[in-house]
């Protein structure tokens, strides 16, 4: 079985220690799959198009994750501009008719807390920006019917502890990236698990 993660740095993992802690990385462990992760960080929706996309036929995957919307977010795209590019990597995916319960869309993580957010225009520009941008995702992931993971609260859940944020100070540390693992694996475990 194929597992495809499509993404930016918070699918390749950009942040924790090694590949192996990157949630993608954890899941495929934890289900015995092959795992295609061509995810970069810095990545937007119109990068994915470009560059990721043509992992869909290449891997052939039996499923496909999706985590894509912070960089459109901090690059200045609108939510209208968001929502045009994404449709069109939705679209490809439900275009390879996989079975039900195959195709995950995660949402972007709360990260308006994070000391980087202030570059960004501060914590509540980054929350209201961030729900916005899930808004989105959330209603075109209905609209196919995928699978849709709040990591929202998983995000937000170790605040301050050790290892949560990495030492950027903008991405997960190894900590986060296994609670997001956690989360998303109770979301897609029924429909991901095979006889």
């Amino acid at each position: 079985m194929r597992y495809l993660a499509l993404g930016d740095s918070y699918t390749i993992g950009t942040g924790a220690s090694d590949g192996s802690r990157s949630w993608p990385s954890i899941i495929a462990a934890r289900m015995g799959v092959e795992l295609t992760n061509p995810a970069v960080n810095g990545f937007t929706t119109l990068d994915l198009i470009r560059h990721e996309l043509p992992y869909l036929e290449r891997s052939r995957p039996d499923f496909v994750s999706i985590l894509i919307g912070v960089n459109d977010l901090v690059q200045g795209r609108t939510p209208d501009q968001y929502r045009e590019s994404l449709k069109v990597i939705y679209d490809r995916i439900s275009a390879l008719n996989l079975m039900p319960g195959s195709v995950a869309a995660v949402s972007i993580p709360t990260w308006s807390y994070v000391p980087a957010a202030a570059e960004f225009g501060g914590a509540k520009r980054v929350e209201k920006l961030t729900a916005l941008f899930n808004g989105v995702a959330q209603r075109e992931a209905s609209a196919r019917n995928f699978v849709w993971v709040d990591i929202g609260p998983a995000s937000r859940s170790g605040i301050g502890s050790e290892g949560w944020i990495a030492s950027d100070q903008l991405h997960p540390g190894d900590v986060q990236y296994s609670v997001w693992a956690d989360t998303i694996w109770a979301a897609v475990r029924e429909g991901w698990v095979r006889p």
